[in-house]
């Protein structure tokens, strides 16, 4: 008879996500984890081989989330800058209150790792990154393609701007309880892709 699993494993990845994002890698310890996750130390190191690994999937899951996002904004929208609006808005006012953290757990991620101590971890979320803005290439392209852009700036262009701008907007959202301001950078950023 084989043993079965006595925890949920999507379960144990969404909460080690939320930690993780809300205190970082470092200062996560396993006793945090173990806390968070009602699993022992030993049973996290059998069902996810190791701090690190868990940390991959929960950036992972982050990742996934964000995917599903961005598609179900652009699908709720005629347009798919519209659907980038709505995007936006939803990472930098609607969920402000609502996460662990304002900032993007990737970026968070990225900025708090280093080559010396995490270098496979680094290189894991900066792929993430990576795969984020091409997603934003797609759209932007599907938008240029569609006529909605007037400017002669590539897909690529406009998706790392976007992109750039993005992750500086929630992190000021962090910082200002000025909704009104975050709502006018906003516009601000689209105005440049009209």
């Amino acid at each position: 008879m084989s043993a079965h699993a006595k925890f949920n494993r999507d379960d144990v990845i969404e909460k080690a996500k939320d930690l993780y994002w809300e205190k970082g890698y470092h200062a996560t310890s396993m006793r945090n984890l173990q806390d968070v996750v009602d699993m022992r130390p030993g049973s996290i190191y059998a069902a996810f081989g190791n701090k690190d690994s868990l940390f991959k999937e929960a950036l992972n899951r982050y990742a996934e989330q964000g995917a599903t996002n961005l598609a179900n904004s652009i699908a709720q929208e005629k347009t798919k800058l519209d659907g980038l609006k709505r995007f936006i808005h939803s990472v930098t006012v609607c969920n402000k209150s609502t996460t662990p953290s304002g900032m993007c757990m990737i970026v968070k991620t990225v900025s708090e790792l280093t080559q010396n101590d995490s270098p496979d971890l680094l290189t894991h979320a900066t792929n993430i990154l990576e795969n984020v803005e091409a997603s934003f290439v797609k759209v932007f392209q599907q938008a240029i393609d569609d006529g909605e852009i007037n400017t002669d700036e590539s897909a690529a262009e406009l998706a790392r701007y976007f992109q750039i701008q993005m992750i500086g907007l929630r992190t000021y959202s962090q910082v200002t309880n000025d909704t009104d301001a975050v709502e006018k950078y906003i516009d601000n950023i689209f105005a440049r892709f009209l």
